[in-house]
């Protein structure tokens, strides 16, 4: 996956910060929508592989099976959670009322998890970027 970025400070070891500009949801026509309404740039570190120097346009990379990854487990994973939990309450022969209440527990146990889950793997394998043109 590649993305646009501008560098803003070099650091050591061959790295640099960049800022990437989000994207927005309505295509760039903020009128339309009410979704700008947070921080529209990111900042960043990335390996400075062409030794690019603060003010300079770049191209910076990450590997997509761990963006894709990362958002596999933070939309699809909950949504799993609280199916599981409702077809667990379902046939167990829980009442409707039981059964709603059960698939949000487990959804609420899936927010814990992921939690979790990002403390303990923050340090371990983060998503790293690249500068490559």
């Amino acid at each position: 996956m590649t993305q646009d970025a501008v560098v803003t400070k070099l650091l050591p070891n061959g790295m640099a910060e960049v800022a990437v500009t989000r994207g927005t949801a309505c295509g760039g026509n903020c009128g339309s929508c009410e979704s700008c309404r947070f921080q529209k740039e990111l900042h960043t570190e990335a390996r400075n592989l062409i030794q690019a120097q603060p003010g300079q346009k770049v191209t910076i990379e990450s590997k997509s099976s761990r963006i894709f990854g990362a958002a596999l487990l933070v939309y699809v994973m909950p949504l799993l959670f609280f199916l599981a939990g409702y077809g667990l309450a379902a046939a167990l022969g829980a009442s409707e009322g039981v059964k709603i209440l059960v698939s949000f527990a487990a959804l609420l146990v899936s927010a814990c998890v992921l939690v979790l889950s990002q403390r303990l793997n923050r340090n371990k394998n983060p998503i790293t970027f690249d500068i490559i043109a």
